[in-house]
């Protein structure tokens, strides 16, 4: 038996985090559909905000992530792009194509945050459905 077989299985995410995280989605829509594709990040960031605050989803914006490494906590420039509602996490890109690394880097941000759900948004892709990723823990 390996370390794997000892693991319980996750818990499924909460339906209201899945209703958040539909809710950030149809906002991501709007975004897109106004602005379209070519912006930096920043804009989406802040159209993005905007967007789920009309929404009424209390929304924070580039979140401190510490990690706590030989009992120690230390700063080290991690930053959540969002953290919607204390639950979901919304990573955004605005880049040609989304690789292995966005994905790694969004997994490392819910481990170390201590959240289950995020969603990678790559604001940079033609049809904005084909750039948002759900990843969960």
């Amino acid at each position: 038996m390996n370390h794997q077989d000892t693991k319980p299985a996750p818990q499924p995410i909460p339906d209201e985090t899945n209703r958040i995280a539909r809710m950030a989605v149809d906002a991501a829509f709007a975004v897109h559909f106004q602005l379209g594709p070519g912006l930096l990040e920043s804009v989406y960031e802040l159209c993005l905000v905007y967007e789920l605050k009309k929404r009424g989803l209390a929304t924070d914006e580039q979140i401190l992530v510490p990690v706590c490494y030989d009992g120690v906590q230390l700063n080290t420039g991690f930053r959540l792009n969002l953290l919607v509602e204390k639950c979901l996490v919304i990573e955004i890109k605005a880049v040609e194509t989304l690789l292995p690394v966005h994905t790694a880097q969004v997994l490392t941000y819910l481990k170390l945050a201590g959240h289950r759900l995020a969603l990678l948004i790559n604001f940079n892709d033609p049809k904005i459905r084909d750039g948002i990723k759900r990843i969960a823990l």
